[in-house]
């Protein structure tokens, strides 16, 4: 598999865990009877089976006797499901979902989960038992990656963040006292320019303190730092080692910014965004300015989901982009007929009916074939050889591209015209 496809899968993979996960919060039990199970790779299954049937027996334990049902139902289900496991699970651990979850008009629906090798290994083994799943230890494991540190200065302040995978995120910020280059009267100018320079290297240990104080502790997590400003400010700043040596060797480069305020550290993103190629955020970047250049007069631009569907049957698609917050579902009506017509709907809006709009004959609800408008889009992708990229909206085109765009959109290899 060529490092692209690996990547293409890793993102499927990450969609497909997030979406799970979603579908796991939105779960609730009346009662403590929804069991969770971490299983790390190094743990014999035997040892689990052993302490889910312990479990068991003392669940007879419980005074309501509903919920010591469904608990007992939930740890005989996930027994059940171990059956299919020798001697250790997979390599990366795996986690167990299982119990009586509500499913509206005080009725419940039993439903059971296991997630096999997530995308970090599982640390603990852990057993949990509560009203809702415990999805918390996988939320940590969907945390973005590259860790990148921040610094953005003149003379009158500075800002201090990080970039978290595609988020920046400003933590520390200061104000300088250093007085501007007209002195006050009765002051000579030597010392008057002694002060400043003073006040100016206090300034700039201060704001090595503050990156000191952020950075040091996850050096060895570090990816690099980059460091913005005018000129000469971070040129006075770098070249006068006020940063810890260790992170010193951690920079990857100074580059003119012209706000030194928190926006100042996005425009850092943007300014360093050579250095930072191998960030997923300068990808995403990347891809919606060529989107956005091509919808301006390029031609090789589609968005909205029947004109990119239509393109990707076609495979005139390189590029399908989806929104990382893009929620829908698609719904396919056949009428009589046998025109076949689709409706993207919100994921927890009912089915709706469906009027052709060839022969006007309605689609009752029912008849309508519902699947993730994700999945959908992407299984024809495949077929057709189409990259998928997903696009995150933590910055301005990308958050466009759910508001404005729908979410979909696609960079063509030829025009079309759909």
């Amino acid at each position: 598999m060529s490092e692209q496809q690996e990547e293409q899968s890793e993102d499927r993979k990450k969609y497909e865990f997030r979406k799970l996960i979603e579908e796991l919060k939105e779960h609730s039990g009346s009662g403590t009877q929804l069991v969770t199970i971490y299983i790390p790779p190094d743990r014999q299954i035997s040892d689990v089976v052993a302490h889910v049937t312990q479990e068991h027996s003392e669940a007879s334990n419980i005074k309501s006797k509903q919920t010591r049902t469904n608990v007992q139902d939930a740890l005989t289900s996930i027994k059940d499901r171990l059956r299919y496991y020798d001697t250790f699970p997979p390599d990366n651990g795996m986690v167990l979902f299982s119990g009586a979850v509500d499913s509206g008009g005080g009725q419940t629906k039993m439903v059971t989960e296991v997630l096999e090798n997530p995308p970090q290994p599982v640390e603990s083994f852990r057993y949990h038992c509560d009203s809702e799943f415990l999805t918390e230890p996988l939320e940590h494991m969907l945390a973005d990656k590259g860790l990148y540190g921040l610094i953005v200065l003149d003379r009158r302040e500075a800002n201090v963040g990080w970039l978290k995978g595609k988020r920046v995120v400003p933590v520390k910020s200061a104000s300088s006292l250093v007085p501007g280059k007209q002195r006050k009267g009765g002051q000579s100018a030597q010392r008057f320019a002694r002060l400043r320079l003073e006040a100016i290297d206090n300034f700039y240990q201060e704001v090595a303190g503050m990156a000191d104080d952020l950075f040091v502790p996850k050096r060895h997590e570090l990816d690099g730092i980059l460091v913005g400003g005018p000129s000469p400010t971070k040129d006075e700043f770098l070249d006068g080692d006020y940063l810890h040596h260790e992170l010193q060797d951690k920079v990857l480069g100074k580059f003119d910014v012209s706000y030194t305020d928190e926006s100042g550290l996005s425009d850092l993103v943007d300014a360093g965004s050579e250095a930072l190629s191998e960030a997923e955020l300068m990808q995403d970047k990347d891809d919606m300015s060529e989107f956005f250049s091509e919808l301006q007069g390029g031609g090789l631009a589609t968005y909205g989901f029947e004109p990119t569907r239509q393109n990707l049957v076609m495979g005139s698609v390189d590029r399908l982009l989806l929104s990382e917050d893009l929620r829908k579902d698609v719904v396919v009506y056949e009428c009589e007929n046998e025109h076949e017509e689709y409706e993207v709907v919100d994921r927890r809006e009912k089915t709706p009916s469906h009027d052709c709009t060839d022969c006007d004959e309605t689609v009752a609800a029912e008849d309508g074939e519902r699947e993730d408008v994700i999945d959908f889009l992407m299984e024809i992708a495949d077929q057709r050889g189409t990259d998928t990229h997903f696009i995150s909206t933590d910055f301005e085109k990308g958050e466009q591209l759910l508001t404005a765009f729908g979410g979909i959109a696609g960079l063509l290899r030829y025009d079309t015209g759909i």
